[in-house]
């Protein structure tokens, strides 16, 4: 069926994921309910990731592993999770022999996500890893060989591939509706208050501001080009070097395209704004979105036209119910360790950029 450009625009307007996903992403039918045990108990994993296991339909919390007794103590009384399937560090991979447990979602500090994923694929169990999916291509290189080699699936915790506005975007990079995109700009920033958040720790981060929050902005320049990018620039600032002496504080990037088109992304730690624009080449058409990146209560508009019918959905749920399906369908989830590997190959060529002085840099 071909959508028309007014139709299109008609649709994403009342309600952008009829033309998407509207219904699930594969088939439901006598589908196992996988269990996931967390590991690394905090902030995201406890306030978004367990709450969002309450609404899945194809999986559910079935374990937890922290090196806090009074979070596993507490967790563990919260979620009714059986004695036996939480553990400490220390008995982490002793969890190949719990059948409860079929999926390891990873939720630790960066420079963990390797080591912890590898461990869960020793161990029999498919793998989920937060962005970034490593610190380096090469520990991506490890994680995904190692995957392999136990026959267990990888992926990485985007989100936003299954949030209606950036599922517009996808499509519209895609079927060009809107004809084909002429800009991008695309802002993730938030302030980091927190002298002594891990996140502003190189060895446990791996970057600032780019590997948190600066991925976002280059995720969504490859759906909405539908396209990867061919060069990088980048550009670092600091205004606070004592907080920010170790990991970048304030980074503007701009991607090329073989199109000709330039993705113009900025991500700070040091500043506020989620926001989304694109340009198509169809009558001077253009997309917002505000809060862009946000967790919920995203905003969007075509030609100025809101969006206004969008559902509001629970991104995490929505994100672990298409990977706990897949491992039995087989089919493509879009956020394998592949997509995590290639963001961290435009990641290397960004810092690369940086350390020779912004030029561009070939990816």
């Amino acid at each position: 069926m071909t959508t028309s450009r007014r139709d299109f625009i008609r649709a994403a307007s009342l309600g952008g994921a009829s033309l998407l996903t509207a219904s699930p992403l594969f088939g439901t039918a006598n589908l196992k309910n996988h269990g996931i045990a967390l590991v690394g108990l905090g902030q995201y994993a406890m306030g978004e990731l367990a709450p969002a296991l309450q609404q899945t339909k194809h999986c559910h919390l079935a374990g937890l592993v922290s090196g806090t007794p009074k979070k596993r103590a507490h967790y563990g009384s919260k979620y009714q999770i059986p004695k036996e399937n939480i553990y400490d560090y220390e008995r982490y991979d002793s969890i190949s022999d719990n059948k409860d447990i079929d999926i390891v979602y990873v939720v630790l500090p960066n420079s963990m996500h390797a080591d912890y994923s590898i461990r869960a694929a020793e161990a029999g169990k498919h793998v989920i890893t937060e962005k970034p999916m490593g610190i380096s291509v090469s520990e991506c290189d490890r994680m995904i060989d190692a995957c392999k080699s136990n026959g267990v699936t990888l992926n990485v915790g985007y989100r936003l591939h299954f949030e209606p506005h950036h599922q517009v975007v996808a499509h519209l990079g895609k079927e060009h509706t809107l004809g084909a995109p002429l800009y991008l700009r695309a802002e993730c920033c938030q302030v980091m208050d927190d002298p002594q958040q891990w996140r502003l720790r190189k060895a446990l981060a791996g970057g600032g501001a780019v590997y948190d929050i600066g991925i976002y902005c280059i995720q969504v320049a490859r759906y909405a080009m539908n396209a990867e990018p061919i060069a990088i620039t980048a550009q670092e600032f600091k205004t606070d070097p004592v907080k920010f002496a170790e990991v970048d504080e304030t980074v503007t990037f701009q991607l090329e395209f073989d199109s000709g088109v330039v993705a113009n992304c900025t991500c700070s730690y040091n500043a506020h704004g989620h926001k989304l624009y694109i340009a198509y080449s169809k009558n001077n058409d253009y997309l917002e979105v505000e809060n862009a990146f946000y967790y919920r209560d995203l905003s969007g508009s075509i030609n100025g036209r809101p969006m206004d019918n969008i559902l509001p959905v629970n991104q995490q749920a929505l994100q672990m119910d298409a990977i706990a399906q897949s491992i039995v369908t087989g089919n493509n989830t879009g956020i394998s360790g592949a997509e995590g590997r290639q963001d961290m190959v435009i990641i290397e060529a960004l810092y690369r950029s940086l350390e020779s002085g912004n030029q561009r840099i070939k990816i």
